[in-house]
């Protein structure tokens, strides 16, 4: 088992997704930028790549526009994140 599946507490998983959105799952809190609650689902797609017209939420555009991103780990190893 990783780091990221050994809390007994309900997780957010953000995962990264290779050319496309950010998908979260599990019991997320999205607020605007005035701190007012989205109604989001257990599983729901953020936008990545800038283009959607459903921000923050993806709506496929990445695919029409060729956004390409493939970020992994290692690329930040003994980066600061924040």
């Amino acid at each position: 088992m990783n780091n990221a599946e050994t809390s007994e507490a309900p997780q957010v998983k953000i995962h990264v997704r290779r050319n496309g959105s950010y998908f979260v799952e599990g019991p997320a809190v999205l607020l605007d930028s005035e701190g007012n609650r989205f109604e989001v689902e257990e599983k729901f797609w953020l936008c990545r790549c800038g283009h959607s017209e459903n921000k923050p939420f993806c709506d496929g555009t990445h695919k029409k526009v060729g956004f390409q991103s493939d970020v992994r780990v290692a690329d930040h190893e003994g980066q600061k994140n924040g």
